[in-house]
């Protein structure tokens, strides 16, 4: 596979507006690459862009765009193709979690969850994956979590959703062998983003450490950029360990120690 250049890039991020997705959004305009930023909130991926441009002079379109719609992929590609603009490279990043028993949480929040989390990644991959293997040197990056290996009780279609876009990217990454295109599931562990403002509580983090979004991305990029990525990378040794550790022990064992931790915080 050929060195990534960045500077013959136009990466679409979603959920660009804060936190892992805006880092992506600084160090990929730093190496050079074009940028559509995507998220709800208009302001503040005008005001990102803006830093952007300044900073870096590369082109970089703020779209305003809610994926938690019918068919989001194709009204998606359908915005970025009225505006003349060639998507090479994809990152799906958007995604939001809920935090508490499944019986207790609202079904509309839950469907939400679902659409962006997951059936959105799906449908924007698909929208925009004919063109980016077209390109033959770009990327499709699909963020995960460490939530995607274990099952994880007061955030049980949170986690259902990570390991389903893990599974589907790593399915991906086989069968875009050859193709010029890097397919990576990227999962981060617990960050310092707006996150937890979403779920509501910080009792989610389980009491792990911190990483900042910039670590996040660093390590990310540093896996895309190899000659020949993996399927799924996670960032940092202590959520790799993690993230290993489940397979050591039976299924019942596994989310019975998780229960332990997440149930204990109600």
């Amino acid at each position: 596979m050929h060195r990534l250049d960045h500077t013959c890039q136009t990466t679409l991020i979603t959920g660009a507006s804060s936190g892992i997705g805006a880092q992506f959004a600084r160090q990929l305009a730093a190496r050079g690459s074009n940028l559509v930023l995507v998220a709800r909130r208009a302001d503040r991926l005008t005001q990102l862009a803006t830093e952007l441009r300044r900073e870096h002079g590369r082109a970089v379109t703020p779209l305003a765009f809610d994926l938690n719609q019918p068919a989001p992929g194709a009204a998606l590609a359908h915005e970025v193709e009225t505006r003349g603009i060639n998507v090479t490279s994809l990152i799906n990043n958007a995604g939001f979690g809920t935090w508490g028993l499944f019986h207790e949480t609202d079904p509309e929040r839950l469907r939400r969850m679902i659409t962006v989390d997951a059936t959105a990644v799906v449908d924007t991959s698909r929208a925009f994956i004919d063109q980016l293997r077209a390109h033959g040197n770009g990327y499709l990056v699909n963020i995960t979590s460490v939530a995607a290996y274990a099952a994880i009780p007061n955030q049980a279609v949170y986690s259902a959703t990570k390991a389903f876009v893990l599974s589907f990217t790593e399915s991906l990454w086989a069968e875009s062998r050859g193709t010029g295109l890097r397919v990576l599931a990227f999962a981060p562990g617990v960050t310092s983003t707006e996150y937890f403002d979403v779920v509501g509580t910080t009792d989610a983090d389980g009491g792990s450490s911190y990483q900042t979004p910039e670590q996040v991305v660093t390590r990310a990029l540093s896996v895309i950029e190899r000659r020949d990525p993996p399927p799924s990378a996670v960032s940092g040794r202590r959520n790799h360990l993690i993230t290993i550790s489940p397979r050591f022990l039976t299924r019942r064992r596994a989310v019975s120690l998780t229960a332990a931790t997440t149930l204990r915080q109600r």
